[in-house]
Order: C-alpha cells, then sequence, then structure tokens
C-alpha cells in the first residue's frame, strides 16, 4: 500500500524515525483500533491515533455530549453538546485525517455486542469508567486473541496498562472493588485526562508497529501532583476466572 505526496508529509516525522520509517507507518495504515469509550481517555487516544494514521479508527460509546464533558474531553465543542459522542468524535477526527477510516457504535459494550466489535480489530483501548465494562472488554480481548491496551483516571492519578493473553486485565482486578468511585463523584484535573490517554495512544503505535518496549503484563502509573511516576509489573493469576488455568480461555 503506497503513500500519496500529502501523506508522505503528513507523516514526515514518523517517517524519519528509526523505530517506525516507512514499514510502521505502512502498519499503522493497514491497522484497526477499537476505542472503548469517547471520553476523557478516548479523546486524546483517538486523537493522536488518527494523527498518526491508524487506518481505521472505531469508536463505541452510547452517551451524548455534555458540558460537563468538555472540561477534559478536548475532542468536543460546545456545539457538540447534545450530539452523540461517536458521531462527534468521527466528524473531529476525520476533519483532522481524511485518510483515516472512521466508524461509531453508538450503544454500549456488553455481552451482546462485545464479540462483533473486538474480533475483526488489531487492537483494543479502553477508557471507560466502570468495571462491569471494563471486564466485559478484557474477558472479550482474551477470547479473540487481542491485545488490550487500558487506562484509567482520577483526582490527579491515571495509570496505563498492556495486556496481551497472560496476564489479563482480570489478573490485576480480579473483582469490582467495593467502593469503586468515578470521576463524577471524587472529580478529577482536565489535563491528566490528555496524559495518559496520549499514553494509550503512544503504547498502542508501539504495538502497531513493534517499536520499543509496550508495557505488556505491566502497569505505569503517574501521580500527577507529585509529579512522580512509576511502573510495576503484573503477575499470571492462576486462579483468574478469565485466563487462569481452570478457566475456558486459560491454559488449564
Amino acid at each position: 500500500m503506497s503513500f500519496t505526496d500529502e501523506e508522505v508529509e503528513r507523516y514526515a516525522r514518523h517517517l524519519v524515525l528509526r523505530e517506525v520509517g516507512g514499514p510502521g507507518q505502512q502498519r499503522l495504515k493497514t491497522a484497526s483500533a477499537l476505542i472503548v469509550g469517547a471520553g476523557g481517555l478516548g479523546a486524546p487516544a483517538s486523537l493522536y491515533l488518527a494523527a498518526a494514521g491508524v487506518g481505521s479508527i472505531f469508536l463505541a460509546d452510547p452517551d451524548l455530549v455534555d458540558v460537563s464533558n468538555l472540561q477534559r474531553q478536548v475532542i468536543y465543542t460546545e456545539d457538540d453538546v447534545g450530539d452523540p459522542k461517536v458521531e462527534a468524535a468521527a466528524n473531529r477526527l476525520h476533519a483532522l485525517n481524511p485518510y483515516v477510516f472512521v466508524g461509531g457504535y453508538n450503544g454500549a459494550f456488553d455481552e451482546a455486542s462485545a464479540d462483533e466489535l473486538v474480533s475483526d480489530v488489531d487492537i483494543v483501548l479502553d477508557g471507560t469508567d466502570d468495571f462491569a465494562t471494563r471486564f466485559c472488554v478484557n474477558d472479550a480481548c482474551v477470547r479473540h486473541g487481542k491485545p488490550l491496551v487500558t487506562g484509567a483516571i482520577g483526582r490527579w492519578t491515571g495509570q496505563v496498562g498492556v495486556f496481551s493473553g497472560r496476564p489479563c486485565y482480570r489478573c490485576l482486578v480480579p473483582e469490582i472493588p467495593p467502593e469503586a468511585e468515578t470521576c463524577s463523584v471524587v472529580g478529577v484535573v482536565g489535563a491528566l485526562a490528555g496524559v495518559i490517554g496520549s499514553m494509550m495512544a503512544l503504547e498502542a503505535i508501539k504495538l502497531i508497529t513493534g517499536a520499543g518496549e509496550p508495557l505488556t503484563g505491566r502497569l505505569s502509573i503517574y501521580d500527577g501532583l507529585a509529579g512522580e511516576s512509576r511502573t510495576v509489573k503484573v503477575g499470571a493469576d492462576p486462579e483468574c476466572p478469565v485466563c487462569g488455568n481452570s478457566s475456558p480461555d486459560g491454559r488449564g
């Protein structure tokens, strides 16, 4: 698949990167990514994936744009308030890069839609804020053998992890925490969504191009107040209900 002269100019800073170059940009162009949640994390992640030239981007989100979203979901403007997020985001992404195909699913990611949404894409990014959906995304990725880039934010702290096979996200979070709180309850500084969402896009680009060392099986934790970050390794749980030895998708 060749590039037009405009694409060569558009992706010039990638093409001169030793770790990307022409072959890496070709892989980006032929890749497909599903972004579950077009909110605080999905917004910057989708913008950077579209700008990078990921050939097909699919968005899944059931919500409408709300004024309270504009503090951190930078893909939207006041003119989008009241519109479906996937439609408004798709319009913005296409305006950013017309060489990218953008598709939207204006509905919930759940057991009824999971397999159809995940089965045909190369990579999945999850930026949702409830654990039931996170579990559903993880389980579908394990079933279909798709790498998962997951991000989460709250207050001033965020985290990014990559899971592909074992360990999976459920090895890190086996059950829904009893006191799980969303950003609408605890608050979040808007710029943190940009930091973590951009990191999610970076990990996806690394996975697609084969550049560097993705955070596979690791979790990067960023403390925005302290300006500090650390990375921890996530071990595979042999009792994991999804990828463990006795699970349907495990090795037992």
